[in-house]
């Protein structure tokens, strides 16, 4: 039998049916032992180009389709070859690679000619190139993005055709394509998506236009979706999202404009715009200076008169922030990591206030939504004090302490997170997998390093979590993290060589990691403290660049 539903109505005997919220249901008639085999294709264009899409899977035979599907995830999976002694970590890691590259998904399809093409959620037309969906950037510019530049850049080489193809149909770049524009979670970090990728080296794409277009989000606003900035006038104007003009979550969107700024400034600098469009970008990513409160050392909101907003909790969720607090979203500086030292006054402070995120208590505040959010459950349940890694803004934090010189706490919290909150079983999880980013943070802290500042083409280094791993990139590169004396005690580094030749900084750079090589690690049960602590082992973009 055939059945169709629409609005929560079913309708029986029915094949086709039109409407905004549309199902089918197929049954049949078996008796014990029986199997049915079907075929099932769908298509975002045409009834034929569904007939096409069904064409790919050839004579249909279950077993060869299966063994086709095991052969492809293993092609992809097998770009990160790990060697490691607990299955366990084995099973996590492989889960986490899986779950990263679910995202974005393809919303392009092949026609008849063996061109690609596209239904355009934006304008109802069908369309030439590729086109991509389901991701929301406000999480997954953090580090799903930069996992696909460093090992997959191909594919976002297309996803990149795909944002020119977004703009070009509906004037903005979506800042949550599902499947078009979406109004759901703030900030303008198409610009760190775009920035990084082409800083990264990816080619193959009108970056002009993307250069357009990131300048067009960054001063306007598409209503009723997410897309461009909301408030911008505000920003622009007063250097902050005010707290008192109607506009929720403005500090999480001050410091998320101040840092898509700075992207901006950087692309601007790559393809040498006039010096005039570089330090207008420059002065804009120094705008989260303007709400920092000296008082509590502490992101807080402001009014449009300048003052405070007051009361101030900085246990209180939502308000100011997305799904977070003022302890999470503190470090939201991602592009100027010692101006956020020099605002705290310097870095025994700044370390002091790290190490405060998992001294306080889990207590809350849930009076903006009203209830017991699902992220500040998982917060008390991890019992790391405010901790909240299961949200994505505070997820960079930890490699912070390698800014202030003491990459061992960098290093000890690392592998808390990821022996506690990721393990291969069902309840394995810390929280919202979020379109990859939450599997990314785990892939890149576990090989031992992290795209702390997407836009500048480093890696700070963290605590692998592995004996040895090899990277097969494109252009038959290799690249080698070895730590044979890895385990569960030796935690922290001791020593490391990079090419066989001693190596004290503690960040590597894109280029070192894709150009292929080797880094040779020694772990040790104690922390070097020695190790990391002079200026020029630290991130040199933060002193390079610092706006």
């Amino acid at each position: 039998f055939t059945a169709v539903a629409l609005d929560n109505a079913i309708k029986t005997n029915q094949t086709e049916i039109e409407g905004n919220h549309a199902g089918s249901i197929i049954g049949f008639s078996t008796h014990k032992g029986e199997q049915i085999h079907a075929r099932v294709a769908s298509s975002f264009i045409s009834f034929e180009q569904a007939e096409l899409n069904l064409q790919e899977l050839g004579d249909g035979d279950f077993d060869r389709l299966t063994e086709e599907g095991k052969n492809r995830w293993n092609e992809i999976l097998s770009k990160i070859e790990i060697e490691d002694n607990d299955i366990d970590n084995l099973r996590t890691f492989y889960s986490c690679l899986y779950r990263s590259v679910l995202f974005p998904r393809a919303f392009y399809e092949i026609n008849a000619e063996g061109e690609t093409i596209h239904y355009s959620p934006y304008n109802g037309q069908v369309l030439p190139g590729y086109l991509f969906t389901d991701t929301g950037f406000w999480d997954t510019f953090r580090s799903l993005f930069p996992l696909l530049n460093l090992i997959y850049p191909s594919m976002n080489e297309k996803m990149q055709e795909g944002l020119v193809n977004a703009y070009k149909e509906s004037g903005f770049l979506p800042e949550w394509a599902s499947p078009g524009h979406r109004d759901c979670m703030v900030g303008n970090n198409s610009a760190s998506v775009v920035a990084d990728a082409y800083i990264k080296g990816l080619q193959g794409y009108d970056i002009e236009l993307l250069w357009e277009a990131l300048k067009h989000g960054a001063n306007n606003h598409l209503k009723g979706t997410a897309s461009g900035r909301v408030a911008f006038e505000a920003y622009n104007r007063l250097g902050y999202v005010p707290n008192n003009i109607g506009v929720g979550q403005n500090v999480a969107r001050t410091l998320e404009y101040a840092y898509d700024d700075w992207c901006i400034m950087r692309l601007a600098q790559q393809l040498n715009r006039p010096q005039e469009e570089i330090d207008l970008y420059r002065e804009r990513s120094k705008n989260y200076r303007f709400v920092f409160d000296k008082e509590n050392n502490l992101m807080r909101g402001k009014n449009e008169d300048g003052t405070f907003q007051s009361p101030f909790s900085p246990y209180k969720w939502g308000d100011a922030f997305t799904e977070g607090n003022s302890w999470h979203y503190t470090w939201s500086v991602f592009h100027d990591v010692q101006g956020l030292i020099d605002l705290m006054g310097g870095k025994e402070n700044f370390v002091s206030m790290l190490d405060s995120v998992f001294v306080v208590p889990p207590i809350y505040d849930d009076s903006y939504y009203g209830q017991c959010i699902h992220e500040i459950k998982e917060m008390q349940i991890m019992n790391m004090g405010n901790y909240a890694h299961g949200n994505q803004p505070i997820q960079h934090m930890i490699y912070l302490y390698n800014y202030a010189g003491q990459p061992w706490k960098a290093q000890y919290w690392l592998r808390e997170v990821m022996d506690k909150l990721y393990t291969p079983y069902p309840d394995g999880y810390c929280g919202d997998e979020d379109n990859g980013q939450t599997s990314a943070w785990y892939i890149f802290s576990a090989l031992g390093f992290y795209p702390v500042c997407p836009g500048q083409p480093e890696y700070v280094l963290g605590a692998p979590l592995f004996q040895k791993v090899t990277l097969n990139l494109p252009n038959n590169k290799v690249f080698v993290i070895d730590a044979r004396n890895n385990n569960d005690k030796n935690l922290y580094i001791d020593s490391a060589k990079l090419n066989g030749k001693k190596f004290t900084r503690n960040y590597l750079t894109h280029d070192e990691i894709s150009s292929g090589g080797e880094l040779s690690l020694k772990m040790n049960a104690k922390p070097n403290m020695k190790r990391g602590v002079r200026p020029e082992d630290f991130p040199y973009s933060y002193s390079v660049y610092k706006p």
